[in-house]
């Protein structure tokens, strides 16, 4: 059977599995970020100066990164040798675990040394799962669509980052506007115990989907795929990784620096970059499949190498909109860069997976893919709290100039790859 004949209920019914778990794979992950300047910094990471707390807890938010290429190698290894499916339900089981044991946490109040430890413990786990969670979710759906879709069903998985961003950002503004004391006491927590529900919802989508066709039909199974991407797609994996470096960084900056900025820095109320980042993930989710399918009819690459650089010329004037400390402007910024980092986000995740033969493209995707994450995002809101000290916003707004710069120069170095036949081993 061909790619472009399979049965459309069955790729109906993967792409809603692989959007709904991703949802909520990203809901686990995002909401950390959130709480890092809202709650971690003064319950788990406690300090006399509150730049000194938010740094440490960004520290932390940047260990969740680095477990990341661990699960990817581990999801790519058996995600190549038994089946995309699997790994799915392992990802989102481990993760809505994992979250759902941060929001139980006693705080450094009252168990001390043990609150960090056990909240960066769990983190890592968090990390570990995402590792290969988006990967995978990318390759069952485009592994199913026929071949001029790929672009288009494949983006609903992006999409479904900043879908699983709203739902954290609206959780957590449900609990947000309590009194303080109560919101520090337990609010922060409701949105933790929230995910054991939202897991069992995805795991019942997710184990009722079919295994990507693809691969059921690969002849080949390598002993050791990570190592045969190593051997034989080094420069892919470079390439790759530089791909998706810039946007790490400046969807980072967005979610989780930009947001202490204009509390801590600007005064602003914590609902502000609230409601910010809500508007720019409607941005995402509206335009996500439009720019799939122009990535489809045009080409991965054009769309990526013109959302790296239309991000790159507006880094400066978004600092400059939230620098006037006017909530219009604010939101505006927002939407205007969740925008135009979405030209190159859709695409990007299948772009990268479509690089890699079969029998290695779990694997290849996902340790390039994260790495990218680790090296981009894992970092950036402490590299930018840095800059911010020693150097001011506007060596911030440098910063995410020249990385979006970075990931311009390697998408053009890849092959394009849309009308490219997946099914090769």
């Amino acid at each position: 059977m061909t790619v472009d004949s399979r049965p459309r209920p069955a790729l109906l019914r993967v792409t809603i599995g692989s959007f709904v778990g991703t949802v909520i794979e990203q809901y686990d992950f995002l909401l950390y970020g959130f709480m890092t300047a809202l709650v971690f910094n003064t319950l788990f990471f406690p300090s006399s100066d509150p730049t000194v707390g938010t740094l440490v807890a960004f520290a932390g938010f940047a260990i969740g990164f680095i477990a990341r290429p661990v699960g990817a190698i581990v999801a790519g290894h058996y995600g190549d040798r038994i089946g995309r499916k699997s790994m799915l339900v392992m990802t989102l089981l481990v993760a809505g675990l994992a979250t759902t044991a941060m929001g139980l946490l006693p705080s450094y109040a009252t168990i001390g040394i043990w609150a960090p430890v056990l909240l960066i413990a769990l983190r890592i786990v968090q990390g570990f799962s995402y590792g290969g969670e988006v990967t995978g979710a990318v390759l069952m759906t485009t592994e199913f669509a026929p071949r001029h879709r790929r672009g288009y069903v494949g983006s609903f998985v992006p999409t479904a980052g900043p879908a699983g961003l709203l739902l954290a950002t609206i959780a957590i503004m449900a609990v947000a506007g309590m009194d303080k004391a109560d919101f520090l006491s337990y609010g922060w927590r409701i949105p933790f115990l929230l995910s054991a529900v939202l897991v069992l919802v995805g795991l019942a989508i997710r184990a009722s989907a079919p295994e990507s066709p693809v691969f059921a039909e690969s002849r080949i199974r390598h002993s050791a795929p990570v190592l045969e991407v190593f051997r034989r797609h080094v420069r892919t994996v470079l390439l790759g990784v530089g791909t998706g470096f810039g946007f790490y960084v400046v969807f980072y900056v967005l979610l989780v620096f930009a947001g202490s900025y204009l509390t801590t820095q600007l005064r602003l109320p914590a609902q502000v970059p609230l409601v910010a980042v809500a508007v720019g993930s409607v941005m995402v989710i509206i335009l996500g499949p439009l720019c799939g399918r122009l990535s489809d009819r045009f080409g991965r690459r054009p769309m990526i190498a013109t959302g790296s650089a239309l991000s790159a010329l507006f880094s400066f004037a978004f600092f400059a909109m939230l620098a006037t400390g006017g909530t219009t402007l604010i939101y505006l910024a927002y939407a205007l860069a969740f925008g135009l980092m979405t030209i190159m986000y859709s695409p990007l995740i299948t772009f990268i997976a479509e690089q890699f033969p079969t029998p290695v493209r779990f694997s290849g995707a996902s340790v390039a893919g994260q790495i990218g994450a680790v090296l981009g995002g894992g970092f950036a809101p402490l590299i930018a709290t840095a800059l911010l000290t020693a150097s001011g916003i506007w060596a911030v707004a440098a910063y995410v100039c020249a990385s979006l710069l970075v990931s311009l120069a390697c998408a053009l170095a890849l092959k394009e790859t849309n009308q490219s036949d997946i099914t090769a081993e």
